[in-house]
């Protein structure tokens, strides 16, 4: 029920702005790598202006879908280890001391 209620309220809205953007900017937009020489050839690219926004809106998810994961890392670890943890008291059969965890080769 939720699901459907998020596609119908906030997907298809999002949708149907995204393609009326991309209609009225379909035009040519030059992209260039050089801010000292704009008319560079080797580094100007043509591209329609709607590519470059959506373009920019996925790197800018990714790069902050990146800098949200490695910054909650501690706490994956912590959780791990709580994980571990919680699996050794919960067996019965170990005594304390011991854990059933794998042996590893010294």
């Amino acid at each position: 029920m939720l699901n459907r209620f998020m596609l119908i309220v906030v997907f298809v809205p999002i949708a149907i702005i995204l393609i009326a953007l991309a209609v009225a900017n379909r035009a040519p937009t030059a992209f260039t790598l050089d801010p000292f020489n704009p008319g560079n050839p080797a580094l100007t690219l043509q591209l329609p202006l709607f590519f470059l926004l959506f373009a920019a809106i996925a790197v800018g998810m990714i790069v902050g879908s990146l800098a949200t994961w490695l910054k909650q890392g501690r706490y994956r670890k912590l959780a791990r280890v709580r994980g571990q943890e919680l699996q050794t008291i919960a067996d019965p059969r170990l005594t304390p001391g011991q854990t059933n965890l794998p042996a590893t080769k010294r």
